[in-house]
């Protein structure tokens, strides 16, 4: 006695057998991710202006209830005084106007973000050095700032 094997059946199940274990092996790990991805993207802190909060954002956060967040241009003059220490002010004053051609809201704030830029100029290379470090940004401001630092 034969026994009778249908290899067309046999032959028919198998790629569709394969494909449907690596789907069900696939399909849950990037659904896990694509969650863990939206999660991060939501703005759990009711803040709108800062829309994308990542894991790095969150752990330098500071949860404290007294604290108050900074102004942009705040943290931007503060960014650009630290450049300027640790490169020039030139560097520091081509960062200031990218970021005020990039952001034009900033742009109000310019003249004393350069003038502060000035007078931390003076400070660290002297009125003669820092006055050579001026350039148009701003309507001159840096270079009033060193004057006022100087006089």
């Amino acid at each position: 006695m034969k026994h009778s094997t249908n290899q067309q059946t046999r032959r028919g199940r198998g790629p569709a057998r394969r494909i449907g274990r690596s789907l069900a092996f696939v399909l849950p790990v990037v659904l896990v991710l694509s969650g863990t991805l939206a999660v991060t993207r939501v703005n759990w802190s009711g803040n709108p202006s800062n829309s994308v909060l990542t894991a790095a954002d969150a752990s330098n956060a500071d949860t404290s209830s007294g604290a108050v967040a900074r102004a942009p241009h705040e943290l931007l003059r503060d960014q650009l005084l630290t450049e300027l220490q640790e490169k020039n002010p030139g560097v520091a004053l081509t960062h200031l106007q990218e970021a005020v051609n990039g952001r034009p809201s900033l742009a109000k704030h310019c003249v004393s973000i350069a003038r502060a830029l000035g007078k931390a100029a003076v400070r660290v290379y002297g009125p003669t050095r820092a006055q050579s470090f001026a350039r148009p940004v701003c309507d001159t401001s840096f270079a009033t700032g060193v004057a006022a630092a100087h006089s």
